[in-house]
Formats: structure tokens, C-alpha cells, sequence
């Protein structure tokens, strides 16, 4: 005796060896023996053999005429022995049967299971949706192959051409539109964004970076709604002042500027003037909502998103021959030992003689005309005044950083500016603590320690930036830097308390403490009761954490696009053998442009030392580069720039980065981030 039976969803059929109970030990076509329970055989027959059964009832299945079963079948429920005899005209052979049962079984959307050979016919509604279903998927199966075809052949199909971005970074997976990417991808064996690339939905590997940070950040588009640009309050009083500022060619957003008066005792009055929108936008207005869903301009080389439209950073920026609506502190200094004598804060109208630029002096003004007073450039006297404190103030810093327990800055590091014109980049290689770099670094962070005690003093908190005391254990501890909402240390400046108030027009957190700050100058000990924002206030607490998360993606984009073009730099200058300084262990960074590399197995070479490199390949989108080492120093020595404080660099701890950012020098790096996990470079013999 044969049997046909269901096993765990599957049709088999095999013959009796034997009978125990309510089981049957049964051997199947293959040979294999197994235990088939009564409740699961559905036909008992004695012919054909199992295996010919089973073959003659596949091919009867493959033939069922579904439509005529089910107009036969009717609305009731029933086993598929009484439809057999109504469809095959007569009680069904075995093979019948089980060719019936197969094809009931595999047209769910004609029958529905009820139970064990049993079955009822699907409503009419229901099985014509389920065709049009089955047949809205076949359409759908051809579309995608043919947009498989297409992106095969390096074409884009009309369909996907506005679907780029999504497809890329934010995909559908269940569209017919990343089906077909996905296949073409498999089949090319290559990504979504290079077979974009090579079927021109997005043109360079720059433009996908651009994209994704854009899509993600920006998601309605990097520009600004219309609206009024708000204006300073009248009737502030005017600064006898000349007041100049110093900046990049590139800086547009000019929030400082300085001035500096001889008194009649002898002294010296130095001011430094902070653009201030902060007299014009209120917290809540329109303006500042803006401004708190940015938080910070975006820096890149060769473009920036700025936090404020640009018809608002054109009415505070501290554009030359304009008066500007400024906060002012003002430092009387002692010459004799340049000590500061007093300090005062007030808003007015501040007149801004000249924009002086690096690009112009940087020639002119060093640390040996400065000595000798040889040259002629504008606002001389005034910065050597100006070098003059700036030095005093470092080497005060300096003696602060050492009771905190840090080693001494160092002061051979070189910084890189990148200028991008219509996509050939420029890398120029400046030293860091240039004079002109220093002078502003120094007041800036004077200005942000000083406005930082003031409002601590007042009892209005603020938003500072603290760096030590840290939670866990050991240097990288130490070396953390937070933003809280109380006055704290900041060991690497060696300053008691610093709070960033000199950048409102591309940093919110500047914008808020500009407010807390114009309450204390204007309110003195009454400035807890008016100033914005409260001591515990919930709102400055969402301020710091949207600031650092915003922050820290926007500088990793910054990161990306400066690693992008000194990728671009490569390519441009040819470059294949290059020279680099060993940072630490088997990191190292270019000579001529900041870009990190690591060589995983590199022999052991003192840091600063000065290697060759041979470049194999790099990858603009993945942003990843291969070298090998070639030859290494005959001698060990260190490189007049290298970076031997690079774990400073990393934690973020060093001064000089903090004082980069205070100046607003952020689009001046140290080192292009290296490669992403996974995209190691190589180390040669």
C-alpha cells in the first residue's frame, strides 16, 4: 500500500513498511524511512508507484484551469474528493486526486485552507483584488527590470532622476525604484552612490558628501524664508573710536574688531568690539528661531551655510566705513607691566576704520618687523600695542596651564587654508601663533574669560566651555572639554572660566551669552531679575545640548570636505610620491596638505620625523587613500612643524584650537580626519 500524505506543509508520498497504532512506518522514493501519523495521509492507493503518483500529479496541477475549479467549487466549504468527481466528471484516480489537492494548495488566492484536504472558495471580491494584485506586481516586475537595464547601461531612468537623494540616503526599500538599484548594484557589483555617478544622477563625489550632510541637516534647503531684518535700538551712544578688525580674505561674518586709545595718565584703553545682534533679535522673534535650528554657521572649504540670513549678518557684521552696533569691553591697561588696570562692558556705536586681512599683512606683520618696527601697514602702532599684551596675556595663560598640571603649549604646529576657485583648490600652509593669529586669539579669549566672570559675578548664567575635572579617569579625562551652564575652569587656555560670547553672528551659544551679558552691563546686580534666561532655566539646558550635537555634526562634515579636498589636492598636483611627519605611532600627517594617513605595521620612527610616501590610490567618496612607505629618515630628527602634542589635538584640549575657534579661524585645520574604520592605507616594506 502507498500512501500520499502532508508533512510540515509539504506534499510526499511513499510506501507502507508497516502499521503501529495510529502510525505508519513508510519509506519515501528516496529511501528514507519515516513516521507518518493516520490524521496526516490524504489518499490511499495501491497504483502507480509513489514516484510516478507524484510526477503524474504535478503535471496535472500545472494544468488546473483555476477559474473553472473555482466557479465549480461554489461558496461552501468542501474536501477535494467531491470537487474531483465534479471536475473530473467521475470519482478521481489517485493520481487525479492528488493532482487536485496540489493545485488547491498552490492557488491561495482562488482557495483557502480550511483543514486537512479541506477547503473553501475565495469570495468573488476578494480573489478579483488578489489579481489585480498578481497582476499590478507583474507590471511592476517588468518596470524594475527595466530600470535594472537601464542602470546597467549607465542610464538613469526618467522615473528616479527626482528619487537620487531618497534612493541614496534615505531609501524605500519596499519601491520598485531601490529594487532595481539594489539588482543593479548586485549585478555590477558596485554601490548606490558610484552607480549614480556613472548613470548621472548626482555629478561628483563632492556633490554626493553635499547631498547627504544637506539631506540630513538641511533637509528643506541650506537658504532663508524672506523677513525683516531687525534693527538696533536708537539712540546708542557713539565710541571715540577707530576701531579695525582682522580676518581672512574669505570671512564675511566680521563679529570682532579692536581699538586702542592713549589716556592722558599714560595708560592704555584697549577695545575690543563684538558685532551685536543681540540689540536687534530678542529670544522667540523670528530671527532667533532661526537662528537656534542652525546653532552654528557650517564652515567647508570654499563654501559655508551661515546661521544668519545674509541680509541680517549684513546689517551687524562689522563692515568697514560702516558705524556698527557693537558690545564693547574695554581694558585699561598699565604699559609699565601691562597689567589690566579696570575692564568695562557697554553697547554702542562703535565706527570701524578698516578690515584688515591676513592674506594682505601677513608679510609685513611678524614677529620681526614688530621687533624692529620696520615696515609701514595700516594700524601699526596699534598692533604692536596689541603684540605687546597679547604676549603678556599668553605667558599668563601659560603659567595657569602649568598650575592646572598640563605641559606648555606647543608653538610649532603649522595650520592650512584651504581657497577653493571654481574647483581647483588652494592649500597655503600658515605657522600657527603668527602674530596676527595671536594678537586675535589672545583678546578673544580675555574677552570670553573677563564676560564669562562677569556674568558669574552677576548671577546670571551663561554658556561656557569647560575643559578638566572630567568623569572617569586618566589624561583623556582631563583633557574632556563640556559645555556647561556655570562658570568652570578651562585647563587647556588656562583661564578660570571661559564662556564663548565673541562669534554671534555664527554661533548661537555666543547669541545667548550676548543677551545674558548686555543684562549684566546694563543691570548690574539686578540682571538675575531681567536677563533672559534664568539660573536652572530648562530652555538654556536644550540650548547647550542641540549646540553640541549640532556642533560636533557639523564639524565632522567640515572634516569630511577638508579630507575631500586635499583628496582633490592629490589629483590636481599629480602628486604620487609625497613627504609626511610621523604624528604618533603609525599616524602621519602630509607636509603639504593636513590629510592624516595611517600605515598599520610601520617600523618604529620618533615622532616628527620626516618619511616618504608613495601614494597607490585614493577614493574621493569613500575618502580613503593607500600609501606605502618608501623611505625613512637616515637620522632621526623632528620636523620644524610637527604636531608632537597630538593627543592635545585629538581630545580637543589644545588652546590653540580653542583659540582658532575663538578668533573664528574655522576653516583653518591642523589634520583632515583620517580614514573611516576599515579603510586602512598600507605600509610597505
Amino acid at each position: 500500500m502507498n500512501l500520499f500524505f502532508e508533512e510540515s506543509g509539504d506534499f510526499k508520498v511513499g510506501t507502507v513498511l508497516s502499521q503501529a497504532g495510529e502510525a505508519y512506518q513508510v519509506e519515501m522514493p528516496s529511501g528514507k524511512r519515516t513516521k507518518v501519523k493516520v490524521k496526516d495521509v490524504l489518499i490511499q492507493y495501491d497504483k502507480p508507484a509513489p514516484a510516478e503518483l507524484l510526477d503524474g500529479a504535478k503535471a496535472i496541477a500545472a494544468d488546473a484551469d483555476f477559474e473553472f475549479l473555482w466557479e465549480v467549487a461554489g461558496q461552501e466549504e468542501f474536501g477535494f474528493a467531491e470537487l474531483g468527481a465534479e471536475y473530473f466528471g467521475h470519482a478521481p484516480l489517485p493520481v487525479e486526486a492528488a493532482g487536485l489537492i496540489l493545485a488547491l494548495h498552490g492557488a491561495p488566492i482562488y482557495f483557502y485552507k480550511k483543514g486537512r484536504g479541506r477547503y473553501k472558495a475565495a469570495p468573488e471580491a476578494s480573489l478579483r483584488a488578489a489579481q489585480a494584485g498578481i497582476e499590478k506586481k507583474k507590471q511592476q516586475a517588468m518596470v524594475q527590470a527595466a530600470y535594472v537595464e537601464e542602470l546597467k547601461a549607465n542610464r538613469l531612468p526618467a522615473a528616479m532622476q527626482p528619487l537620487v537623494q531618497q534612493l541614496l540616503f534615505k531609501p524605500d526599500k519596499n519601491s520598485i525604484e531601490f529594487k532595481a538599484l539594489e539588482a543593479a548594484c548586485d549585478e555590477l557589483h558596485t554601490t548606490p552612490a558610484r552607480l549614480m555617478l556613472a548613470a548621472g544622477g548626482i555629478g561628483s563625489p563632492r556633490e554626493v558628501h553635499m547631498a547627504r550632510f544637506l539631506f540630513e541637516y538641511f533637509p528643506r534647503g541650506a537658504g532663508f524664508a524672506p523677513l525683516p531684518v531687525p534693527e538696533a535700538p536708537t539712540g546708542l551712544p557713539l565710541a571715540a573710536v577707530a576701531a579695525f578688525s582682522i580676518d581672512d580674505v574669505t570671512t564675511t561674518e566680521i563679529d570682532d574688531a579692536f581699538s586702542v586709545t592713549i589716556l592722558d595718565d599714560g595708560t592704555i584703553r584697549v577695545g575690543i568690539h563684538i558685532a551685536a545682534p543681540g540689540l536687534a533679535i530678542r529670544p522667540d522673534d523670528a530671527v532667533d528661531k532661526i537662528a537656534r535650528a542652525r546653532m552654528s554657521t557650517v564652515y567647508m572649504p570654499g563654501d559655508k551655510i551661515t546661521m544668519l540670513p545674509d541680509e541680517v549678518v549684513a546689517a551687524f557684521t562689522l563692515a568697514e566705513g560702516k558705524r556698527c552696533p557693537a558690545v564693547s569691553l574695554y581694558a585699561t591697561i598699565n604699559p609699565a607691566d601691562w597689567s589690566v588696570l579696570a575692564t568695562e562692558t557697554r553697547a554702542e556705536l562703535v565706527p570701524i576704520k578698516s578690515n584688515l586681512r591676513h592674506n594682505d599683512l601677513d608679510e609685513l606683520v611678524n614677529e620681526e618687523t614688530l621687533a624692529s618696527g620696520a615696515g609701514e601697514y595700516p594700524h601699526k602702532a596699534e598692533l604692536a600695542v596689541l603684540w605687546q599684551w597679547a604676549l603678556v596675556l599668553e605667558a599668563a595663560r601659560m603659567v595657569k596651564r602649568e598650575q592646572f598640571g598640563l605641559k606648555p603649549e606647543q608653538n610649532n604646529r603649522v595650520d592650512f587654508n584651504f581657497y577653493v576657485d571654481d574647483d581647483v583648490v588652494s592649500v597655503v600652509r600658515r605657522k600657527r601663533g603668527a602674530p596676527l593669529d595671536k594678537i586675535v586669539a589672545e583678546l578673544m579669549i580675555f574677552a570670553n574669560s573677563t564676560w564669562g566672570k562677569l556674568m558669574h559675578d552677576s548671577g546670571v548664567p551663561g554658556i561656557y566651555r569647560s575643559q578638566g575635572a572630567g568623569s572617569g579617569a586618566g589624561w583623556a579625562a582631563k583633557m574632556q572639554v563640556r559645555m556647561v551652564t556655570h562658570a568652570a575652569p578651562h585647563q587647556g587656555l588656562g583661564v578660570d572660566q571661559y564662556a564663548w560670547s565673541t562669534s554671534p553672528l555664527r554661533r548661537y551659544t555666543d547669541l545667548v551669552n550676548q543677551w545674558q551679558i548686555l543684562a549684566c552691563a546694563e543691570h548690574g546686580v539686578t540682571a538675575p531679575l531681567v536677563a533672559p534666561f534664568k539660573p536652572r532655566d530648562a530652555t538654556l539646558f536644550s540650548v547647550v545640548s542641540a549646540f553640541d550635537a549640532a556642533y560636533a555634526a557639523y564639524n565632522e562634515h567640515q572634516q569630511n570636505m577638508e579630507r575631500y579636498w586635499c583628496l582633490r589636492w592629490l589629483g590636481q598636483e599629480q602628486a604620487r610620491q609625497v613627504d609626511a611627519v610621523v604624528l604618533k605611532d603609525e599616524v602621519l600627517r602630509l607636509v603639504d596638505i593636513p590629510l592624516i594617513v595611517r600605515l598599520p605595521g610601520m617600523p618604529p620612527v620618533a615622532r616628527g620625523s620626516q618619511v616618504r610616501l608613495d601614494i597607490l590610490r585614493w577614493d574621493e567618496l569613500d575618502l580613503t587613500i593607500e600609501t606605502r612607505l618608501l623611505d625613512l629618515p637616515a637620522q632621526e630628527g623632528v620636523a620644524a612643524d610637527a604636531e608632537l602634542d597630538y593627543e592635545d589635538e585629538e581630545a580637543g584640549g589644545a588652546a590653540a584650537v580653542e583659540a582658532a575657534e575663538a578668533e573664528g579661524a574655522v576653516a583653518v585645520v591642523t589634520a583632515a580626519a583620517p580614514p573611516p574604520p576599515g579603510a586602512q592605507a598600507q605600509a610597505g616594506e
